[in-house]
């Protein structure tokens, strides 16, 4: 077995592959492929009818823009040297793919929740990604330069600081870390701050398949509940469909652990329904399950949605031998979450669906919440982004080497330091990117439905 010392030798020689003050640099390369062309390749697979959408919600704002354009900065990524530190990556760990979650034991979590485009990759990807987006949001917020520049290098301190904590535990400790937001409540001192943060986990707690329930369906002419209809957002699927989900439903059943195949078969299939959701997910094919429990009091939703392949593939090699399988997309996706999250979804599995689709699926909520990142002051950003890192800092400590990481950041903060100059560099980039966008949708090249 390899020492840590050994292991932190291993990070620091990586200096030599790329320096850390390198990380600072942000310049398009000359052949840096066109981003609308980009995400038009991306939806070539995609809804067609659905595509608009996503469009019109890209083009909002330039954070809304970055959500939805993972594939572009992960081509951008791939244009310069990386470490070859691997971890697990999010591969989209921008600042609204964290949020807080119930654990089985009915906790509530803050961590990472979304992990279409997990893939084994350097770990400042992922860094770099969190970096750029709290720029970006802090500039759509208004905030000065020198705020935006600090709340980036936030996320990153905060990144450096819990991996070098991390660096220092045994492994069974790092892999039963979690951030409780019991235990982050009390980090919150200012009075008006917390009300909002405890009443925003109070939202959270009520978001669950009952709620869904109530928000989501209605009493049909034969007395039984169905999903309302409200297109394009949702839509009913006509019976050859919905026999096709059926199909999907069972193969996604088998992939479970046998205790959690007991209490799904306690449930009854009862309707099903196409979902448009997120934002770079817009196109994807999702559909929501509607289940009845012991009465139809007791419903649970679940989410069935496509996984194809990450955006980051293109872009890293193979590794046949990994962790994660790659060949089938959800299986990818479910395994990836259950490596990087402190605790997952009882329900998450996967399946193939017709036409040799990749699917995973999940309950549609439980107890999901996210910050409210357009309403933040500069204060509560900067601490917010070094919470992010820090959860991102978790999870790479689960699925890489992290000693190995602490090494190649040593103690001082250069690597921080660069990390936000790229970020407010990647802003600027961003910027012009989704300018293109809105240039694309105003000349008829690109169509777009926007407030849908």
């Amino acid at each position: 077995m390899t020492s840590p010392a050994e292991r932190r030798r291993r990070g620091r020689a990586a200096r030599d592959r790329v320096s850390r003050s390198a990380h600072g640099r942000w310049i398009p390369a000359a052949d840096r492929p066109d981003p609308v062309r980009v995400l038009e390749q991306q939806g070539a697979d995609r809804v067609a009818e659905l595509l608009p959408i996503r469009y019109g919600r890209m083009a909002d704002t330039p954070f809304t823009f970055l959500r939805g354009a993972a594939a572009v900065m992960a081509a951008d990524l791939a244009a310069g040297p990386d470490t070859g530190i691997t971890v697990q990556l999010c591969g989209d760990a921008h600042l609204l793919n964290f949020g807080v979650y119930a654990s089985p034991e009915r906790a509530l979590l803050f961590d990472l929740n979304d992990f279409d485009e997990t893939y084994p990759g350097p770990f400042e990807w992922d860094v770099k990604r969190l970096a750029a987006s709290v720029a970006v949001a802090a500039r759509d917020n208004g905030h000065d330069e020198a705020r935006v520049r600090r709340a980036a290098f936030s996320a990153v301190q905060g990144y450096a600081t819990a991996i070098r904590r991390l660096a220092g535990m045994g492994e069974l400790d790092v892999w039963y870390a979690r951030i409780d937001t019991e235990d982050v409540l009390p980090l919150i001192r200012k009075r008006g701050q917390r009300a909002k943060a405890e009443a925003n986990l109070e939202r959270a707690r009520r978001r669950t398949s009952m709620q869904a329930f109530g928000k989501l369906t209605e009493t049909a002419e034969n007395g039984r509940r169905r999903i309302i209809s409200d297109p394009p957002l949702i839509e009913p699927l006509p019976r050859n469909e919905l026999r096709q989900v059926g199909k999907v439903f069972s193969d996604y059943r088998a992939t479970l652990a046998e205790d959690r195949r007991v209490l799904l078969d306690r449930f009854r299939f009862v309707d099903a329904a196409r979902k448009v959701v997120g934002v770079g997910s817009v196109g994807t094919r999702c559909f929501i399950v509607l289940l009845e429990g012991r009465d139809d009091n007791d419903p649970l939703f679940l989410q069935i949605k496509e996984a194809g392949r990450s955006v980051l593939e293109d872009h890293l090699p193979a590794r046949p031998q990994a962790e994660v399988p790659v060949a089938h997309g959800g299986r990818r996706v479910v395994t990836g979450q259950h490596l990087m999250q402190a605790a997952s979804d009882i329900f998450l599995g996967w399946t193939t669906g017709t036409a040799g689709r990749h699917f995973y699926g999940r309950q549609l909520r439980d107890m999901k919440g996210s910050a409210d990142v357009a309403g933040m002051t500069p204060a509560v950003l900067r601490g917010y982004a070094d919470l992010c890192g820090r959860a991102l800092a978790r999870a790479h400590a689960r699925s890489g080497d992290r000693l190995a990481i602490t090494g190649y950041l040593g103690t001082a903060d250069t690597f921080a330091e660069a990390i936000a100059d790229f970020a407010v560099r990647y802003a600027d980039q961003t910027v012009t990117d989704h300018a293109a966008l809105v240039a694309a949708i105003a000349d008829g090249t690109v169509a777009a439905k926007k407030g849908v």
